[in-house]
């Protein structure tokens, strides 16, 4: 552990993907090598690697330097909301802070237990189970817009045994699914700008460009999710919308438009939550 977290501080590489720091990036990857969760390695910090999990640790560490791949591509799984997934480069990393949301079942805004959910941009399907998880009763859509992505989907949705609740769909946004309503759309949609994208540190360029990139100010596909959201929410509905550093350009796009941004306890930020009210109210600024 203390040889690993040196190389990679010394290396100056990015953390981001899942973890923000050499320490914790280790553990993800020793985990891996000996089959130890977080906890499990903290008991056996005493204990010595075999030479063949060294070798498998010490090749790990070194391609994560030489390759700036994140980890979690590296071993091939990643943990939102306490739950792992499966994960490739035909998936963004799952990092949101919508998860901690989803752990909070949406309060205070969602008062009733939703009977129906929308995941539009669903990646990996991260967003869709842990939703499911989170509402038992709930059905769930997943849409995106690449059959690379809904394969990962489908992969995660089979390793969950959730077959029968959550929905992979092939979809441009909102295209596939005319005059269905969901009590809640859940999205992280691609939202990053033009010269965000230009700066992207290594680690990102391994990570699909459809996933990321939304145009000069990062706001192409959330304009169409704001504009449509009514046609696909009950009255008693809320879009939960993810936008990241784009949070700015929106704010000053639609200066009157009641976006409550959501403060997270656990770090991160550009989540805003909007009623189906709302979204009606302001239909025509969006």
């Amino acid at each position: 552990m203390r040889w690993s977290v040196s190389t990679m501080q010394a290396a100056d590489i990015y953390f981001g993907h899942g973890t923000d720091n050499a320490y914790s990036e280790a553990q993800l990857l020793l985990g891996h090598v000996t089959q130890l969760n977080f906890s499990q390695l903290d008991q056996f910090q005493s204990a010595r690697l075999q030479d063949s999990e060294w070798q498998h640790f010490t090749k790990l560490v070194q391609q994560r330097i030489d390759e700036r791949k994140p980890a979690a591509y590296l071993i091939g799984q990643a943990w939102f909301a306490g739950l792992p997934f499966v994960v490739d480069e035909r998936v963004l990393v799952p990092r949101s802070p919508i998860a901690e949301l989803i752990e909070q079942r949406f309060s205070p805004w969602l008062t009733d237990e939703p009977t129906r959910i929308l995941d539009l941009c669903t990646g990996s399907g991260c967003i869709a189970i842990a939703c499911a998880y989170a509402f038992e009763e709930a059905e769930v859509d997943a849409l995106d817009l690449s059959l690379d992505a809904l394969a990962v989907a489908e992969q995660n949705i089979a390793m969950h045994d959730l077959e029968h609740r959550v929905i992979p769909i092939q979809s441009n946004l909102y295209d596939a699914i005319p005059k269905q309503r969901y009590d809640l759309i859940v999205t992280n949609p691609p939202y990053v700008d033009a010269e965000d994208m230009a700066d992207l540190p290594d680690e990102f360029h391994h990570e699909p460009e459809l996933g990321l990139a939304a145009g000069d100010d990062g706001l192409d596909l959330v304009r169409t999710i704001l504009r449509e959201a009514p046609d696909h929410l009950t009255e008693n509905g809320w879009l939960v919308c993810e936008v990241g550093n784009s949070m700015v350009a929106l704010a000053q796009e639609f200066p009157e438009a009641p976006f409550e941004w959501v403060r997270f306890e656990h770090g991160g930020d550009g989540v805003f939550v909007l009623s189906y009210q709302d979204l009606i109210k302001y239909h025509q600024q969006f």
